[in-house]
């Protein structure tokens, strides 16, 4: 569907100030970004899968659907979701691969995706390749989801979650064979510290081939490996019941 593609525009780690936030970054091949309905936001209305495709910008397979009122809209294909497939989302919706409902509607254990963390703002969590997360708990205004990593996350139960694993699991057994491989997907070569001039990274320098010499360090003097970066403050450690960890 050419009405919902758009040109990825090429950034190459830039961020809005022009200078490198990202670094190895740039010379992607030329993409389009294709429009994913993660809002859901067609209560009621029945759809079907028509095709599902490739998406170059995402690990996971699309799935477009034609609705009955005549739009159409790209969402996420589900492990088990098939071309002639009817979605609805619907806070009675039958649970069902690629049905959208709210996590107050959906029962203990059921494997869902595309879960929201604001009611109304659209899915912002789990949607990569072969990821699901699952609803351990329904109390009132208050829902306890186990995400992917094992991390157990209190939820609004208002938040929408899509029905199913997210599909084209095996996209995390693909291995990179070529360096071109790489650079198609915008990543360029890194550099080790220790090859490095002393001015340009804190392992630089010395005479001959040298060890780090120090405790490892970031490129901007900061420690590395092992340093926790989590801030005590952050607003959402409220919310984590049980760590990943």
């Amino acid at each position: 569907m050419k009405s919902l593609f758009s040109i990825k525009k090429k950034t190459s780690g830039r961020d809005n100030t022009g200078q490198i936030s990202i670094r190895h970054r740039g010379g992607e091949h030329k993409r389009f970004i294709r429009d994913i309905d993660f809002k859901r936001d067609k209560p009621d209305i029945m759809g079907v899968v028509s095709t599902i495709e490739y998406d170059p910008g995402r690990t996971a397979d699309i799935a477009l659907i034609h609705y009955v009122d005549g739009d159409k809209r790209y969402i996420l294909a589900t492990e088990r979701m098939k071309v002639g497939d009817t979605v609805i989302r619907s806070e009675k919706a039958p649970i069902k691969d690629g049905n959208a409902l709210p996590l107050k509607s959906i029962p203990l254990g059921i494997p869902v995706h595309a879960v929201e963390f604001i009611p109304g703002k659209g899915a912002q969590i789990c949607k990569s390749a072969g990821t699901a997360a699952a609803v351990q708990s329904i109390d009132g205004k208050i829902a306890m989801v186990k995400m992917p990593s094992g991390e157990i996350r209190i939820f609004s139960s208002e938040c929408l979650a899509t029905i199913g694993q997210v599909g084209n699991a095996n996209h995390f057994n693909v291995k990179l064979t070529k360096a071109g491989q790489s650079r198609h997907r915008g990543i360029r070569p890194g550099v080790r510290g220790v090859a490095q001039h002393p001015g340009s990274h804190p392992h630089g320098g010395g005479e001959g081939r040298s060890s780090i010499g120090m405790h490892p360090k970031t490129p901007w003097g900061r420690p590395a490996m092992g340093k926790r970066t989590r801030s005590k403050k952050n607003r959402s450690n409220k919310l984590i019941v049980s760590r990943r960890k």
